[in-house]
């Protein structure tokens, strides 16, 4: 870590007038300078002076925004490690810490923790403790779904289902979908769990012809969590509609739409955190269907549950193994793994990849936590689809090694090139998806910041361009990184600078039928994109990627991390990294520690 990193870590870092416990927390890397501001505000405001309890209020904000919903005191000395910056780094020197004594009988005691008659901004049960919004967002999702999973619906006709159910899925082969499909037809509440290419749309679309051969009148509605998830899931339901045997089928299901999460329950700019429709104003749907579910947080689930009517079958699609939502929760996980009245269904035969394919075994080591295996497939002769750069941790990939790489930069950059400049909206967002780069770490060498400035460099050597005065120019990849709802555009979109019909540049972005073009100057929050977070490839799909390992020892390299991005590719993994940072990610499980699973649980 260099002087002016450290001094700018003290900046931004540091809580120049903490105290105490706080202080050394912050110190030593565990705590930001956000994390010990709130919990020194919630002490003066609640009149806490113990600095255990601010202590343990300052790690639950720590956990929140990692993702955890719940701070576990008895094990938090041995769970809870320093932060890392965004190359990955830690604290220059390890700093011995004294945890409190005593601790949990200090925080039951404080005014700070509530309860059921008090109100106060934490919770505690045991040993663990919550922020008091995101138990009472647990315990509505936990109550939501007891008594939407209390009452089957008893709006089929057994008989014909049976006879739909033979009807749709014929093959032998299909008996995992049929299963599902019946599961979710028979259930308010209902998980579709599975990989990439074990038929989830597939099953989702018969859902769909068998409810609706019943009811034609039934209102379903398609979402996601991003606008990318919802284009895709459009695409794909629209595809395994059209591949349906029978006409009559294929008219009851007709084209459906879908949408973002935010836009389904209607965004209200005045309040960030509440919607349009909620339970005193219902959605007008007897079905919804969530895809990339995987993403969605507790407190987004909380809202979609509370706007939904009674008698509404909700549908949760998605692949419980990659990485969970951005914010705090892991509500498909712990759907998936709980005890309880809810159907989960989980399809496990992959239709895209043979089992015997490269990506496939891949997967599949990765996912089952088997790094030796995952190594012996990424060098196996009879696996030309991956492959593994290997790179010692702190060596520079030589120009060899990073051959191949450029030429995949560069094939895909001269097609969306070419694609933009001739005004091809389609083929551009095509070739846009042809190859991605992605990253763990943000920053460093095996950073977005690094690869993105190095691919950028590759294709402007082939393609020079001259950008207009305000930066813009066809073929400019475009990553959107804050959510607009007022032109429909969500943190993580992908699209591209195309020329228009009148000689100017248009920005399009995909959505499921034809592309939608954005005037530039309706852009808010964008960067150029040429590498992306693997956190920001959820809900999309490239034909091939490259995925840039962190070093062995860094957090962010988590088995999620690897499956989620192994499984964006459809054609095509290169793996950078060193044989021990793979197996090391792949042996590291990440953790989130929620309540909800153990709440679910007691619905059986």
């Amino acid at each position: 870590m260099t002087a002016a990193t450290t001094a700018r870590g003290h900046e931004v870092r540091l809580a120049l007038r903490a105290t105490g416990l706080l202080a050394d927390f912050n110190r030593a890397g565990i705590l930001t300078a956000a994390d010990v501001h709130v919990a020194q505000r919630l002490g003066r405001l609640g009149g806490e002076a113990d600095e255990a309890v601010l202590l343990a209020v300052a790690l639950v904000v720590r956990s929140t925004r990692h993702g955890s919903v719940v701070l576990d005191l008895s094990t938090a000395e041995a769970t809870t490690s320093p932060e890392v910056d965004e190359e990955g780094a830690g604290p220059e020197a390890p700093v011995d810490l004294a945890w409190p004594v005593g601790w949990v009988e200090r925080c039951a005691a404080s005014p700070l923790v509530g309860g059921p008659v008090v109100d106060a901004p934490l919770r505690m049960h045991g040993t663990r403790l919550w922020l008091a919004r995101y138990w009472d967002q647990e315990e509505q999702v936990a109550t939501e779904l007891r008594e939407r999973s209390a009452v089957a619906p008893d709006d089929l006709d057994p008989a014909v289902l049976t006879t739909g159910l033979d009807r749709l899925f014929r093959d032998p082969a299909d008996a995992d979908q049929r299963s599902a499909a019946e599961a979710c037809a028979m259930s308010r509440v209902s998980v579709l769990a599975g990989g990439p290419g074990t038929g989830k749309t597939t099953t989702v679309s018969r859902l769909l012809a068998l409810l609706k051969e019943q009811q034609p009148e039934l209102r379903v509605r398609l979402a996601a969590p991003t606008g990318k998830a919802a284009a895709r899931l459009e695409e794909a339901v629209r595809s395994s509609t059209a591949s349906l045997d029978h006409a009559e089928d294929r008219d009851r299901v007709g084209e459906l739409p879908a949408t973002t999460l935010h836009r389904l329950l209607g965004w209200r700019p005045e309040a960030r955190s509440r919607f349009r429709h909620d339970r005193t104003n219902r959605l007008p749907a007897e079905v919804v269907v969530v895809d990339e579910a995987s993403m969605v947080s507790v407190t987004m689930m909380a809202r979609l549950l509370e706007a939904l009517r009674p008698s509404t079958r909700l549908v949760l699609v998605g692949d419980p193994d990659q990485l969970a939502s951005v914010e705090a929760g892991a509500v498909l996980g712990d759907l998936v793994d709980a005890s309880s009245r809810i159907a989960v269904a989980a399809l496990s035969t992959n239709r895209r990849f043979p089992a015997t394919s490269g990506i496939a075994r891949l997967a599949a080591a990765v996912q089952e936590g088997r790094g030796e295996d995952a190594l012996a497939v990424l060098a196996a002769d009879d696996a030309p689809e991956v492959e593994l750069v290997a790179v010692a941790d702190d060596a520079v990939l030589s120009v060899e090694q990073v051959g191949a790489v450029r030429a995949d930069v560069v094939r895909s950059g001269t097609a969306l090139h070419d694609a933009a400049e001739a005004g091809d909206a389609r083929a551009a967002l095509a070739a846009l998806d042809a190859h991605r780069l992605l990253c763990a770490h943000r920053r460093g060498p095996r950073g977005v910041t690094h690869w993105s400035a190095l691919a950028e460099r590759w294709v402007s050597d082939v393609h020079p361009v001259v950008p207009r005065a305000d930066g813009r120019y066809a073929g400019e990849p475009l990553l959107v990184t804050a959510n607009d709802y007022e032109i429909e555009l969500f943190n993580g979109d992908t699209g591209v600078v195309v020329a228009d019909a009148h000689g100017g540049l248009v920005a399009a972005f995909g959505r499921g039928g034809d592309p939608i073009e954005v005037p530039l100057v309706r852009l808010g929050a964008v960067r150029p994109l040429h590498a992306m977070t693997v956190h920001r490839s959820q809900g999309s799909q490239f034909e091939r990627i490259t995925v840039v390992l962190p070093p062995a020892g860094s957090p962010l390299g988590t088995r999620e991390t690897l499956y989620t991005a192994v499984t964006r590719a459809t054609s095509h993994v290169r793996v950078i990294g060193s044989a021990e940072a793979l197996v090391e990610a792949i042996g590291r499980p990440a953790a989130r520690a929620t309540g909800l699973r153990e709440r679910l649980s007691s619905l059986g």
